[in-house]
């Protein structure tokens, strides 16, 4: 079954796309074919627009309405450019994740499936996170379900990272093997990519440090990241999620000016911080083994920084398990819709803090009858991908 995964994450730079054909075998491992991968930035002014409505700017409901069909537009757009599928998922664009005394009350993603329905005349997987949310879950990290089936063929206690807008760490539990296991983990441990990111935009105009240059230039300043590190949010235990409705540009204000940085010493510092928040999980865990992917993982200061905070964990990219990094999410939301299809459960009860395994999202028709397959005999319990072609990819 093709099914083709949108996703724009909280760098909101644009929409990751991928193509994926997944086969389950008799054993229960589950192999998906990478026939298509790339990125669609959004349009410049549609962008500002996604920006001028996060926290904690304010807008009316009508900005609301206009932001859901003009996402869901572009998402389509963004499909349309892909090669056939059976199925889209789609994550949409996260604009609120409503969390009071660390308890996910809602989260709200925008990009009105309809337009994608419209345009490929496939059915559409949307609005992922709610259910897990209504259980009593945190809505994330989603991915779990994806992480813990790829790193159920690696061999010690491994883990996978993902660096984003923000970071997302998955443990495999001492005895799991399936996505299933109640002894994993999951949760966000801090900001990846969204202050730095954040920091370079309003400085320069560009949407990131092209190769970490800046970062490079600058040198860390310990009192700030001292003060950075205090954040409560790092000592809470999981399940835990977060997002720029806490790590956003404003947050740094009354930490960064005392100081008076220039903005290569503010970028290495931030880079540390994220390479620090993220290093300390791993050593927490004694993982042997972590497999990063992300935005993140092509960030050469940050990479160096987490190398040297990663304790005796050896880092691997997703690449190298035949996971595009810069496409791991869209290939995981492309997993996430293939188990909603089957009607499987994709929640790590573990990992998100639900209570139980429920299947996620809901379905907007395609132009005919809805059909979907049939079920399956059991649960995947490990996955295999096989890498895109080089001609696959755009």
């Amino acid at each position: 079954m093709r099914v083709l995964g949108l996703i724009s994450g909280t760098s909101h730079d644009g929409i990751d796309r991928a193509v994926v054909d997944w086969s389950l075998d008799e054993a229960g491992v589950l192999t998906g074919t990478v026939e298509h991968t790339g990125a669609t930035p959004y349009d410049p002014s549609l962008r500002a627009r996604i920006v001028a409505a996060l926290p904690p700017d304010r807008v009316g409901m009508e900005e609301v309405c206009r932001l859901d069909t003009l996402i869901g537009q572009a998402f389509a757009d963004a499909a349309s450019q892909c090669p056939p599928a059976d199925l889209v998922c789609s994550h949409g664009q996260t604009l609120f994740h409503w969390v009071e005394d660390g308890a996910v009350r809602g989260t709200l993603q925008l990009g009105q499936p309809a337009w994608i329905a419209e345009r490929l005349g496939v059915p559409v997987v949307s609005d992922l996170r709610v259910r897990d949310v209504s259980a009593g879950g945190q809505g994330a990290p989603l991915v779990s379900c994806f992480d813990l089936l790829l790193l159920a063929g690696l061999p010690g206690r491994s883990g996978a990272l993902n660096l984003g807008g923000i970071a997302n760490l998955t443990v495999r539990g001492e005895t799991s093997g399936a996505a299933g296991a109640e002894s994993a983990v999951a949760y966000d441990t801090g900001p990846a990519c969204a202050l730095l990111d954040a920091v370079v935009l309003a400085a320069t105009g560009r949407p990131y440090d092209g190769d970490g240059r800046l970062a490079a230039a600058g040198k860390v300043c310990e009192p700030l990241l001292a003060e950075l590190l205090a954040e409560p949010y790092y000592r809470r235990l999981p399940p835990k999620s977060t997002g720029k409705e806490l790590f956003r540009l404003g947050y740094l204000d009354g930490f960064a000016a005392p100081y008076g940085l220039g903005l290569e010493d503010l970028l290495a510092t931030l880079a540390a911080l994220t390479a620090e928040t993220a290093g300390a999980e791993i050593r927490r865990h004694r993982l042997e083994t972590v497999v990063v992917s992300g935005g993140g993982a092509r960030h050469p200061v940050v990479m160096d920084m987490l190398r040297e905070r990663a304790g005796t964990a050896r880092l691997i990219t997703s690449d190298e398990l035949g996971v595009p990094s810069d496409a791991k999410e869209a290939i995981a939301f492309s997993l996430l819709g293939w188990f909603t299809a089957h009607g499987l459960p994709a929640t790590v009860p573990g990992c998100t803090g639900a209570s139980g395994p429920r299947v996620l999202g809901t379905i907007t028709p395609g132009r005919g009858p809805l059909r979907l397959p049939g079920p399956v005999r059991g649960a995947p319990v490990r996955l295999r991908l096989v890498p895109a072609s080089p001609e696959t990819r755009a």
